[in-house]
């Protein structure tokens, strides 16, 4: 008889970069969640004369996110796995590299534009990114700084274990135009928070009744 395990099974958070030409480019489930996810807050509030100018918001609030993610090749190459023994984690390293990358043909297109005279060259934008940390929280994010610490290597110096520091500033709708799907990803991450607001309102006042 066989015993299935009773352990709750883990929803893994990602930081996806969304390109629809090349959508594995930048595609990154945490191995291992961060135990800590670090988000702040800064109201954006309207000055005025008005006497309901200190209450008024301009938009939504200007958002954080902090989180150190770990990565380790332990386990592949304890199984043997041939892309971990040949390169260890640069692979994970590079695709969260490469959401602070502007794509490198459209630096070349845009080079060769201006070489042959071009006055005006639009510099290419990075890949939308999105940080992933369950259902209730999906939200298109810009990499604010990035911060690799390779703590283990291979006899060929390849890093097999790795800490990255991330800062992201979450994008509102203030940030995308209405066309960028951007604007309702974010959007439907409002609607949802609002729903969670009302939820833990109506029950806190039920216990408290």
């Amino acid at each position: 008889m066989t015993t299935e395990s009773r352990a709750p099974k883990v929803v893994k958070g990602a930081i996806v970069g969304v390109d629809i030409l090349n959508p594995l480019a930048s595609v990154v489930i945490f191995q291992y969640n961060p135990e800590t996810v670090r988000r702040q807050l800064a109201v954006n509030a309207g000055g005025g004369d008005g006497q309901a100018e200190p209450y008024r918001l301009v938009g939504p609030p200007r958002e954080t996110i902090d989180v150190r993610v770990e990565i380790d090749a332990a386990d592949q190459l304890e199984a043997g796995d041939a892309l971990a023994e040949t390169v260890g984690v640069h692979p994970q390293l590079a695709a969260l590299e490469m959401l602070a990358y502007p794509k490198s043909a459209l630096v070349i297109a845009n080079s060769i534009l201006a070489a042959t005279g071009t006055i005006e060259v639009v510099p290419p934008l990075p890949s939308m990114t999105l940080f992933i940390w369950g259902l209730a929280r999906v939200v298109p994010v810009k990499i604010q700084s990035f911060s690799i610490e390779e703590t283990i290597h291979d006899g060929n110096l390849n890093p097999i274990q790795a800490n990255v520091d991330l800062s992201m500033q979450v994008l509102n709708y203030n940030d995308f135009g209405l066309k960028h799907p951007g604007y309702y990803v974010f959007m439907a991450h409002q609607a949802a928070k609002e729903a969670m607001a009302v939820i833990g309102s109506v029950a806190n006042v039920a216990a408290n009744v």
